[in-house]
């Protein structure tokens, strides 16, 4: 079976002064239809700049990102802007994520005609729906006025608004309480479950790949040091050391 998202030999470097700092050194992942890979790593072992580069936000040095087969590497201009509808990401900080002048049933609506998948009318009926799905009622809300757990909800519905086979989740509940936090995560795998996404989740938080993940990852200097699989409450491998900063 080929994997949804198969990363190859992925490097990235960045200049400094007198050369480059390497960032990513040879990073392998596989990532199946429907399941949840987890990456793990302390500060600076390159977490972020994986997201970036599996986004194609950022082109690497060398390597591969295929996504249902197409590698989005070389991609640029209008076939980039079509693959990344199928990666969509949800990130940190919520209130970052969303325009403070925008009600949150204009945000969801807004992908879906940038990407030309419906009408301006049909969007916002199809974001309507999705906010109820993630169990938001009031669609006429702007960001400073919903907490932490339903500005979280709201870029969810916005992630899944053009439909993506790919989840990248960065961070997504490092910024919310424990309960808000369950409870953003329990959202998570009911829609993965009904909609059939994979996710590719980046957290320092083992309580969080206890509950969702599939396989773990665990990135350390750039590179893969080591992989298992995980199962609902029981976590494995070195990666899962409580305390690792994130």
């Amino acid at each position: 079976m080929i994997p949804l998202l198969s990363v190859r030999g992925l490097a990235c470097s960045f200049p400094v002064r007198g050369g480059r700092l390497s960032v990513l050194d040879g990073v392998d992942l596989d990532l199946e239809a429907g399941a949840t890979l987890a990456v793990l790593g302390p500060s600076g072992s390159g977490k972020s700049t994986l997201v970036r580069c599996v986004l194609r936000l950022l082109r690497p040095d060398a390597g591969s990102v295929h996504l249902d087969g197409v590698d989005l590497v070389p991609l640029e201009g209008g076939p980039l802007r079509r693959a990344r509808r199928a990666a969509q990401a949800v990130f940190q900080d919520p209130a970052a994520s969303l325009d403070p002048l925008q009600d949150v049933l204009s945000a969801v609506a807004e992908p879906i005609v940038a990407h030309g998948l419906a009408s301006r009318a049909e969007a916002r009926r199809r974001a309507a729906a999705l906010l109820e799905r993630v169990g938001l009622a009031d669609h006429a809300r702007r960001p400073h006025a919903l907490s932490g757990g339903q500005a979280q909800r709201a870029c969810l519905a916005r992630a899944l608004a053009t439909s993506p086979r790919l989840l990248v989740c960065d961070e997504p509940t490092s910024a919310l309480d424990g309960r808000t936090r369950d409870r953003i995560l329990d959202l998570l795998a009911s829609l993965q479950a009904r909609l059939g996404f994979g996710c590719l989740l980046v957290t320092h938080d083992p309580v969080v790949v206890r509950r969702i993940a599939t396989r773990t990852a665990v990135l350390e200097r750039g590179r893969i040091t080591g992989a298992g699989d995980a199962v609902p409450g029981i976590a494995r491998g070195p990666d899962l050391r409580p305390g690792t900063p994130g």
